[in-house]
């Protein structure tokens, strides 16, 4: 069987039997603060890949986009620090608004989530989602056929003297709560396993 064109359907003849192959083209946009969004939309990317989509994947901090009409799927992605999205991530939802409603789309987000959840913390969680998703959907009239609400990483080595100096009580915390160092100054709080079924039944979502 031979490959099929980005984008488009073939139709291919074996047998006497028809088969539709195609690829969907996606585009995952984020930003990132520490790193664990990337990390997160590269696995996503992958999962997707597998699934027959053609991806692209853009650090909206390093690369402008200029238009999205060719993508059928956008994924847009934000590390979140005080409820806040980073600025070109939401610069991004501001720019295509209007055609983010026409897209299938999904957003996810990367936040502190998983400490709260093994501290039994329901309604932080809940809170959280809503500040950093629900109310942005809202804000901005979007119909996502997904959203994500993901754990970040804690990297302490990229944090600002102030920054690092405001989180320092929160590595004991970390510690007593199960997370373990993945190299010096990083916390990884990412369930991998949440990362993937979701971006699997994004894959069945988008179809």
């Amino acid at each position: 069987m031979t490959d099929c064109a980005r984008g488009l359907k073939s139709l291919l003849l074996l047998g006497g039997i028809s088969f539709w192959c195609y690829f969907l083209k996606a585009l995952i946009a984020y930003g990132t603060r520490y790193g664990a969004t990337a990390g997160t939309s590269e696995e996503i990317g992958r999962i997707l890949r597998e699934k027959r989509f053609d991806v692209k994947i853009v650090n909206v901090r390093e690369e402008k986009i200029k238009d999205v009409s060719e993508y059928d799927l956008i994924v847009v992605a934000s590390g979140i620090r005080m409820g806040k999205w980073v600025s070109e991530a939401e610069d991004f939802l501001k720019k295509f608004q209007k055609e983010l409603k026409q897209k299938k789309l999904a957003l996810f987000v990367s936040t502190m989530k998983t400490v709260a959840e093994r501290e039994g913390k329901t309604d932080e969680v809940a809170k959280s989602r809503k500040v950093s998703l629900e109310n942005k959907v809202a804000e901005y009239g979007l119909k996502p056929i997904a959203l994500g609400f993901f754990g970040g990483v804690m990297d302490y080595n990229k944090m600002g003297f102030l920054m690092r100096r405001t989180m320092g009580w929160l590595k004991p915390q970390l510690e007593k709560d199960g997370f373990k160092e993945t190299k010096p100054g990083v916390y990884d709080l990412r369930d991998w396993d949440e990362i993937r079924n979701w971006a699997t039944e994004l894959a069945d979502k988008a179809r």
